[in-house]
Formats: C-alpha cells, structure tokens, sequence
C-alpha cells in the first residue's frame, strides 16, 4: 500500500514531523492512526482538574521483536513512560501523558532511520494507551508495556537535491539503494541549502518536495527542489539590547564587511568577534527578512550585557609550598567600548618552606583597535618570587597586541620594559634590566579545555630579550604541547600526555635572570619532587639550566558519572647547556590522584605523589586544586 505523497515543507521545522506524517501517511494498519491520533492537549486539559493520586512501584516492560540492537535501545531509552518514575512522574495522570506522548516520539525515531511501516503499542494495565477515555483516567496503574514493530527497512529509490551550489556535496548515504530516512532526507536538504548560502545566496529556500514511500517495494523516493534566490552582499549592522556599551563600539568591534558578498561563516565570525569581549550575557546576529533594493543585507545585533564587573578567587594547596590564594577583579566596560580591566593579586607560599611571595598585575584590553580581531592591550606586574634557590624582585610594564586567527589558534606579542634585582647561586644583589619582545601562540584542538578527552593543545613562547645597562641579550624559547586519547566512545578511559621542552641561548647562566632559566619539580612538571628542587649545582647552591624537559604521562579512569581516577609518572630534566644532552640532571616521579566534576568549571584535583629517581628524600608529596593537572 503506498503511503502517499509528504512534503518536506509540511514538517519544517522538525518539531513540526509527527503531526505532518499522521496526516499524509496511511499506515498499513489502520488501528494504530487512531491510537495515535488522539489529542494529547484535551488530555492535559481534562487530566489538570482532576486530584493527582500516589503510585505503588510502577513495573515497565519493552520489547522490539527483530529491531537492530542500537535501534531497540533508542527507542527504550527515549520512552517517557519507562522512566516515569526515574523523572518524578508518579500520578497516573503523568504516566499516561507520558505514554501518549512516547507514540510520537518513538515514531519519529523510527522514521528517522528508515522505518515508514511501524506499529506501535503501549499498554497501560492491559489496555492501549490511546483508547483509554481521557475523561476517565484510571485512579492508579502498575505496569506500562511497550512493543514495537518496526516493520521492513526502507531504501532509496530516488534520492534527489537540486538544483545544487558548484562544488557542494551531498551525503554518501543519500543515494538510490541506500538505508532511507528522514533523518538523511533532512541532513541532504540543509546541505543542499547551505551550499547556496556559502557563496551569498542567503534567501535560498525549500522549493517543491515530494517524498513518496512504497510498501510493496519498501522504497522511499525523495525529490527536493531548492530555491536560490539573489545573490546578497552585507548591508548595514544595527544594534538593539545595548544599555551601557555605545552603538558604534559594538558595530567597530563586530566587524560587519560591508558591501561584500554574503557568507554565513562572516556572520558567525561578527557574534564570536561581540562574545569574546566578554561583555556580553548573549549575543544575536539576525539578518533582515527582506534584502535592500541594491542587494543588500541589513543586520541586527542583538546583545544583552553582563554585569559591569566580577570578582573570583582561587586557591592551590601543595605539601612543601603550602597555600597558593590569587584574586581577580575584572571590569567588563570600563569606557563603554568593552575596554576590559583586569586587577590580579597573588599570595605564594603561605604555611610553606620558603617565605611569602606573591604578585599585583594589571591588563587593560581594548577590542577591535587595529581590526576586528586584533585587540590592543597594556599591561604592567610588581612581583616578588622567594625560590628555595633564588629571589628576584622584578617590575614589567609594556603594551601589545593580540590577534585571533581562529576558534584554535591565538596569538600575541608584547613589547616589554622589564627591571630586575635577584639573590641567587651567582651572587647578591644582580641587576637585569631588559627590553623583551615576547612572542605567543596558542593553538587549542580539544573537546573540552576544563576536562579533554579528545584533541591536541600546542603553547609556545619565543622571547628575544636586548639587555642595557651591563645586562646580557639572547632570546629564550618554551613549547607546552599535550595530547588526550579516548579508549571508548564515552570518554570513560582517557591517556592523556604532556610534553614541554624550553631553552636559553646568548649568555653564560650567570649572566640571566632566574626567572628565564629552567628548573624542574613540582605540580607544573614533576609531581612527587619538591617544587623547582631539581637545577644545575653552583658550589654549594643550586642555580637554574638553560634547556629543560619535561614528560607527563596520565590514564584517567572514570568511576562514576563526578569521580574519576588517575594514575600518572612524570619526568623532568634540567642542563646548563642550550640544548638537553646525556649529561642532564633528571628526576621522576609517580602517583594517583582523584577527581571530583564540578561541571564547567573543571574537577576538583587531588594528587599523591612519590620519587620514583633524583636526589631527594621527601617522600610523599600531596597536591590540590581545581581542574586537571594539564
């Protein structure tokens, strides 16, 4: 029997599907359009003004004769009526809301992967949920049963988009003989679409469809016309929402091309280019319905603003460094332009072995002053390091840009005016005064930056520093790059693996400040080692190297749906050369850690540590903080 013509303009949007097959499909079984027919909203109606009375344990049950395995578990898994109870549906007016409403949905599911002959039946205490009168719903039920007919796998017979963008392409699986759908009809007809709009046609629409399915065949045959219409250039850029932050600011920083061609990735780049200011709670970018005369496109920017400023503290515990506290006070708009002020102040070593340390900074970022996406920013930092090896008292002032190429990739560079004074294995009282040039990139490919499973991440910084004032010159270097490996699907195993490589060249190390040279230990590179406790020995002190490895290795193992456990070993080497050689100085160390999710903002971190290899006693070391160790 064949089920007639349906158009793809009848359930568009989706959420539209259910009611659009009901009225243009005959099913082969006549009995289940009236089970399924029934009107859901009179029922919510009648069901409110009746009292809602407790449930006993409700027992469930489903079942899908001859459905794949994949397919049997999707649609058990989408049941409403079968988690009733998991989800706090206890009244029988709930569960048979709930069941009335799994007709549709596991009819969808079911149409989605190719199935246009199904029967489904959901019993209530014997009865079909459908046929119970909704006037007269039972003052109790027990058990909820489910079965499932998927009936035969449609297959294409035609399957046809058009007419089509140069250069666009299709899915594989929308081809005469392959497994129909309306899910692949759908993935076909947006690609088919958005092949127009890539290259300006931004008012391409859905022309004629027709989607015929034959069941003597068990073939769906899917015929969709597209409409280009002209093709657009940008217009102008308006903005609405906006209460503190000033119009043109917004249309500066957004980055609208006028009078170029149409792309939807330009306007996707013009919210990103709004949201990275962090300014903004949400942001909108809504193209005109209608285009100019001249072939433009107008454009409303949307935007609701944050709070104007925001305070957060954070907090590490290590067992020989002690308490680590930082503060942040940042202002989101401080000139109305999404000038973005950031206050820091940080607390070091507090109940540790060396004395207090701590750091004042300030950076001031001001969006879209050399285009849209290079922010000009000025900075400055007063900060004290008490080092078991050294102490150095340094002030750094300097002005730079930064630019974003990407989603990925980010840079910056920075010129730097810097003045130090240090206490170390060289000698008292050293002064550095420098001009630094730092140069960083950061190129982020993970699925999630808080907790990854997935993905790769590569930070380096090249500096080239000009001494004055009898201070050396020379450049240094730093690469941070990690990986992250899932052993299932689910991200339940990860291997996750870290390499930094750093190094010093132009000077002698007596000639260089401390804090350009290269120690190791500590949870930033060896965990199990005390912190910076690995250098090159001068006389009886230790000093640090001029190149500097670092190896990290971890399996995380998630226990439940907030625990995981890990278990890492670390390496690290210090040399007094450029370059790491055989000669190095090297240590190592191993442990287990635990984590607790705390969603966004990462999990909450506790190490325990031993030394594996390397001159030092210390025993068990412990370490604590929010988010993985790298």
């Amino acid at each position: 029997m064949p089920l007639g013509n349906l158009g793809v303009g009848d359930w568009w949007p989706w959420n539209r599907l259910g009611g659009a097959l009901q009225k243009k499909i005959n099913f082969q079984n006549p009995r289940f359009i009236r089970r399924f027919s029934g009107s859901i909203g009179s029922f919510f109606t009648i069901a409110a003004l009746s009292l809602p009375l407790p449930l006993h344990a409700l027992e469930t049950g489903f079942s899908a004769p001859g459905a794949p395995d994949e397919l049997a578990e999707a649609l058990e898994n989408s049941s409403a009526a079968l988690s009733a109870e998991e989800t706090g549906l206890t009244s029988p007016q709930e569960i048979l809301a709930a069941a009335l409403a799994d007709y549709r949905t596991m009819v969808q599911i079911l149409y989605d992967r190719g199935y246009f002959s199904p029967e489904v039946s959901i019993r209530v205490d014997g009865r079909e949920a459908a046929d119970i009168p909704r006037i007269t719903v039972p003052t109790s039920i027990n058990r909820v049963e489910i079965r499932v007919r998927t009936g035969p796998e449609f297959r294409f017979g035609r399957a046809r988009v058009a007419p089509l963008a140069p250069e666009t392409e299709l899915p594989e699986d929308f081809a005469p003989g392959k497994p129909a759908g309306t899910g692949i009809i759908r993935e076909a007809t947006f690609e088919g679409r958005d092949g127009w709009r890539d290259i300006g046609y931004a008012k391409t629409e859905i022309g004629n469809q027709s989607i015929v399915a034959n069941h003597q065949r068990s073939t769906l045959d899917a015929d969709i016309q597209l409409i280009p219409g002209p093709k657009l250039r940008f217009g102008r850029l308006s903005v609405r929402g906006n209460q503190r932050m000033r119009a043109e600011a917004i249309q500066r920083i957004a980055g609208l091309p006028w009078d170029e061609t149409y792309s939807p990735e330009t306007v996707r780049k013009v919210g990103d280019r709004l949201r990275r200011t962090g300014t903004f709670k949400s942001v909108q970018i809504i193209e005109d319905e209608t285009p100019n005369p001249d072939g433009t496109l107008d454009f409303t920017a949307e935007v609701t603003e944050q709070p104007l400023r925001r305070i957060s503290l954070g907090g590490e515990i290590q067992s020989t460094t002690g308490v680590d506290l930082s503060a942040t006070w940042i202002h989101r708009n401080l000139f109305g332009a999404a000038e973005r002020l950031r206050l820091e102040a940080e607390i070091r070593n507090i109940g540790g072995d060396e004395e207090i340390d701590g750091r004042l900074g300030f950076r001031l970022d001001n969006p879209a002053r050399l285009g849209p996406d290079n922010n000009l920013f000025y900075l400055g930092s007063l900060e004290r390091f008490e080092r078991e090896h050294y102490r150095l008292d340094q002030f750094e002032l300097g002005v730079g840009v930064r630019r974003v190429f990407s989603d990925e990739l980010v840079a910056e560079a920075t010129l730097l005016a810097s003045v130090g004074r240090s206490n170390d294995a060289y000698g008292d009282d050293r002064q550095f005064n420098m001009i630094k040039l730092p140069f960083w990139a950061e190129y982020d490919r993970r699925d999630n930056p808080t907790d990854a499973t997935r993905g790769y991440y590569v930070n380096g910084t090249v500096t080239p520093f000009a001494g004055f004032g009898g201070s050396t010159s020379g450049i240094a270097a730093k690469i941070d790059g990690r990986a992250y490996y899932s052993l299932t699907e689910t991200g339940s195993i990860v291997l996750a693996g870290r390499l930094q490589l750093g190094s010093v060249a132009g000077g002698a190390p007596a000639t260089i400040s401390p804090d350009l040279l290269f120690f190791s230990g500590g949870s930033g590179t060896v965990r199990g080692q005390p912190y910076e406790s690995l250098g090159i020995p001068v006389g009886n002190d230790v000093a640090g190297g001029r190149s500097f490895l670092n190896a990290s290795a971890e399996v995380r193992a998630r226990v439940t749906a907030k625990i995981s456990v890990v278990g890492f070993f670390d390496y690290g080497a210090v040399d007094s050369s450029s370059f790491i050689s055989s000669d190095a100085y090297s240590h190592s160390g191993a442990g287990l850690g635990v984590r607790y999710d705390l969603g966004g903002f990462g999990p909450i971190r506790l190490d325990l540590a031993l030394p594996v290899d390397g001159p030092t006693d210390d025993g068990l070391q412990f370490y604590i903080g929010i988010g993985q160790a790298f």
